[in-house]
């Protein structure tokens, strides 16, 4: 006994015939009559008395009818949903970002991807690059959008963006109003809040060979560059940073600087498992980012 004979018995326990129960099924009523005769070969007894007319079912068969209602129904809500999750008609996505990756490349493509199915919930979650990273491996987000982690066998790493360093200072800073860019020899070292060394930024700072070694330490640090941008923006200091953290607020009073002699971009990555299928919604998000 499977699903197609207990479908074909209570198509005719709701359409009252097995010729309506043939035509709602789809399939012809010689068919529908072999398929109810397994099944009672198989459970010893009539599940309808034939007599009457309509046929009715018998009393163990209703009890039969009865007691597998639930699975029918649940069985077709499991696939209702089914069918409602592959059109996107519901689920979730738990997305990681790093901050600077949200106004610029998250933000945009979540607008347009909730337009297009606005039942599926989203969850965003911003952190530095490390950590993403390892979310993604143990499965809490199905991706994220973030700087390069360490390298690694559990994740898939796609590169969709880069953009330059340069210096983050207060609109009204010295450095801010020279006429076109600076050079690494204008900037007091002194003057830099440094971001904790674990962050992706600061790994690019402490490789890159051409930037001179007071710029790799300082007694100013920040834990995130969130951080930095309020302390910039108070006028304690400045800052070497990517474009797209410098104009992470849109903050008029923050302004980013080209430098000349510093040779240095950072790059954005789509991050996600190498060892397990991310689902279809993660997918399709994936084609909204890229496009």
């Amino acid at each position: 006994m499977n699903l197609r004979h207990l479908r074909a018995i209570h198509a005719i326990w709701r359409e009252g015939s097995f010729a309506r129960a043939a035509e709602s099924l789809g399939v012809v009523p010689s068919v529908l009559t072999e398929t109810v005769r397994q099944l009672e070969e198989a459970a010893g007894l009539a599940l309808f008395d034939r007599r009457l007319r309509p046929p009715r079912p018998t009393a163990p068969g209703l009890r039969y009818l009865e007691e597998t209602r639930p699975l029918i129904e649940s069985f077709d809500r499991a696939l209702s949903h089914l069918r409602q999750s592959a059109r996107l008609e519901h689920g979730s996505l738990a997305i990681g970002a790093s901050p600077s990756a949200i106004s610029g490349i998250v933000a945009p493509a979540i607008a347009t991807f909730r337009k297009a199915y606005p039942s599926v919930t989203i969850t965003l979650h911003d952190d530095i690059a490390e950590r993403l990273a390892a979310l993604v491996s143990e499965g809490t987000l199905d991706i994220a959008i973030a700087g390069r982690a360490g390298s690694s066998t559990d994740l898939l790493q796609t590169e969709i963006s880069t953009d330059p360093f340069g210096l983050a200072c207060r609109i009204d800073h010295p450095l801010a109003m020279k006429a076109g860019s600076i050079r690494l020899q204008d900037i007091d070292p002194d003057s830099l809040i440094h971001l904790d060394e674990n962050t992706g930024t600061a790994r690019l700072l402490s490789s890159h060979p051409s930037l001179p070694a007071a710029f790799h330490q300082g007694c100013l640090k920040a834990h995130s560059t969130i951080a930095q941008l309020c302390l910039i923006r108070a006028g304690v200091g400045v800052a070497l940073l990517p474009r797209e953290a410098v104009l992470l607020f849109n903050d008029t009073s923050i302004a980013f600087v080209r430098i000349e002699d510093l040779d240095l971009s950072r790059s954005l990555y789509i991050v996600r498992s190498a060892k397990r299928t991310i689902s279809h919604i993660a997918e399709r998000f994936i084609e909204f980012l890229t496009e």
